[in-house]
């Protein structure tokens, strides 16, 4: 079955009420909730150089080369079983 889209409101803090999906009980889904992309900050590159998120790991020692790190981390994600 293709994804479904839904736009929703928040109507009460923590609380998310979705009614008449096309699901059957014992049917396995999968849920992913974010906020809108319209509702996102969009940063200015000096903003972003500035925010702190550049460079946040670059005391690890743990990381080395960060292109192999970066790739090694996206092929775990992709081999991952979904349970």
């Amino acid at each position: 079955m293709n994804a479904i889209h839904i736009d929703s409101v928040i109507e009460k803090d923590g609380e998310l009420h979705l009614t008449g999906l096309p699901f059957k009980k014992g049917q396995k889904v999968e849920m992913s909730v974010s906020p809108s992309e319209t509702e996102l900050p969009w940063l200015t590159t000096k903003e972003l150089l500035n925010s702190g998120i550049v460079g946040i790991w670059e005391d690890r020692t743990d990381i080395g080369d960060s292109v192999e790190f970066a790739r090694k981390l996206r092929k775990q994600a992709e081999t991952r079983n979904h349970e």
